[in-house]
């Protein structure tokens, strides 16, 4: 490997101004057209730009520096100003869109991203999000759109055996593990409370009885952020071990030392060490307090996809919810979270809505029902088509393929001078250090800066750290050989 790949050099990039001028943004004359200007036919310029200039976007993926080359001001000031008196073509303005949003756009399908833990857009889930869109439903009613409704029935299926999970569960396809998290909550809330005797639907929250909520202490804040909005308050916090695990003694103390109803949320797949919490005995020791168990498995819950890997999430199939992305560890194009509740009564009642107006199914239950929203697009057809494309030896092959990329990152980032890998790399996340907190955050600005490829820097265990996530169905060798190698650059050029 050479000390710079040429394929990644931002050189030639000018992040100045950029000019669009060549558009013909001018007035928009349906004159021209033979047919009715509202037909169905009106699709097709428009379409066919768009498709042009996906497949131009696509294709720069494996050479384009990662980050982006202007800032969302310098956008702002040319995408906004007062709205134009005037229509335009739609074929211009995709034109338009295409040519003063790209300067601005991160390659987050890149092979070489690996920020956040953030995946890529398989071709099939990509292709059946793009028919979600034409066939524009919405995935409320089984009645109304029963097409939709059946894919994500089945899609819905496959995961639960897939995952290991109870088949009698409810499966929703929300926006995000946030989401996903907060519906499951509702639902935990609406039982917890019911169970001490009070009527959530009728007396809301005010005068109810306190719910605690337990967590291990390194819980993702989005944990949190899903309890206020359920006004459920902070949670309390449950010691973990060194890698982020919460410790059982612990959380059995802080049971112990309260009274009546109890939420535990667990994790599988720490932000920052991939680790995952010791289900058997957590959940065990929830249950002897009546708490219901809830699993926070973004990313890490696609380790049941696999017999390599599936011993990380052993005994979480006996909680009562869990939450998981499909647009990061499956690579389906966003947004699309998962929630799955087998305490299917306490789910519907917490998010399910009745009007005479709307048609509801006897013989299932209504996506609304299984989510916080009533219009929504179908977001679980990408997840059909991506499990559809795979397979299930698909499916265990690029979780593999995900953890040994993040296996070799570590093993090669450990070998660059002065760097220190802080975690046990389970699955796909790695943490590294170069040192003190100060020569961290300059080795992280320069790879940054250098564009090669993306890693965001964090704050874990009171150090600053260099926090990979991998993520991208299709990183391979030489993307992780290229990415070790800027590392070292970066590290090189940092004394």
């Amino acid at each position: 490997m050479t000390s710079h790949d040429d394929r990644y050099s931002t050189d030639h990039y000018d992040t100045g101004h950029y000019d669009t001028g060549h558009y013909d943004t001018g007035h928009y004359d349906t004159d021209h057209y033979d047919t009715d200007p509202y037909g169905t036919d009106r699709y097709d310029a428009a379409l066919d730009r768009a498709v042009k200039h996906a497949r131009e976007w696509l294709a720069s993926l494996p050479t384009r520096p990662v980050p982006p080359r202007v800032t969302a001001d310098r956008l702002a000031s040319r995408l906004g100003g007062e709205l134009p008196a005037d229509p335009i073509a739609p074929e211009q303005v995709v034109e338009l869109l295409a040519a003063e949003v790209e300067p601005g756009l991160m390659a987050m399908g890149s092979g070489r991203f690996f920020g956040w833990v953030i995946g890529g857009a398989m071709p099939a889930a990509l292709a059946a999000d793009w028919l979600t869109s034409a066939w524009d439903q919405n995935a409320a009613m089984r009645y109304a759109t029963p097409g939709t409704a059946a894919v994500e029935e089945a899609a819905g299926r496959w995961l639960l055996d897939l995952l290991g999970l109870p088949g009698e569960a409810d499966v929703g396809f929300v926006t995000g593990a946030t989401m996903a998290n907060f519906a499951a909550l509702a639902a935990a809330r609406q039982q917890v409370l019911t169970d001490a005797g009070w009527d959530l639907d009728r007396l809301g929250l005010s005068g109810a009885p306190r719910v605690r909520v337990l967590v291990g202490r390194e819980r993702h804040e989005t944990v949190d952020l899903a309890l206020r909005y359920l006004g459920l308050g902070a949670p309390i916090p449950v010691a973990a071990d060194e890698q982020g695990r919460i410790r059982v003694d612990a959380l059995e103390e802080s049971l112990a030392g309260g009274d009546g109803p109890a939420i535990v949320c667990l994790q599988a797949g720490n932000l920052h060490s991939g680790a995952f919490d010791p289900f058997p005995e957590a959940i065990a020791v929830a249950r002897r307090y009546g708490a219901w168990v809830h699993v926070d498995g973004a990313f890490g819950l696609w380790a049941g996809a696999t017999p390599r890997l599936r011993h990380l999430v052993d005994g979480c199939e006996a909680a009562d919810s869990w939450a998981t992305d499909a647009h990061k560890t499956l690579n389906v194009p966003y947004d699309c979270g998962v929630v799955i509740v087998a305490r299917t009564r306490a789910s519907r009642r917490a998010l399910g809505v009745h009007a005479s107006y709307l048609v509801s199914s006897d013989e299932a239950a209504d996506p609304m029902q299984k989510v916080p929203e009533l219009s929504r697009r179908a977001r679980g057809v990408p997840v059909w088509a991506a499990l559809r494309s795979l397979g299930r030896t698909g499916v265990a092959a690029l979780v593999e393929r995900l953890a040994a990329n993040a296996r070799a990152l570590a093993e090669g980032i450990a070998a660059v001078d002065g760097a220190t890998v802080l975690n046990d790399v389970v699955f796909t996340q790695v943490c590294a250090a170069f040192g003190d907190d100060g020569r961290t955050r300059a080795v992280t600005g320069r790879l940054i800066a250098d564009g090669t490829v993306w890693m965001s820097g964090s704050r874990w265990r009171d150090r600053d750290v260099l926090r990979i996530s991998v993520s991208n169905w299709s990183t391979d060798e030489r993307d992780v050989a290229v990415a070790v190698e800027a590392v070292r650059r970066a590290a090189a050029g940092v004394p």
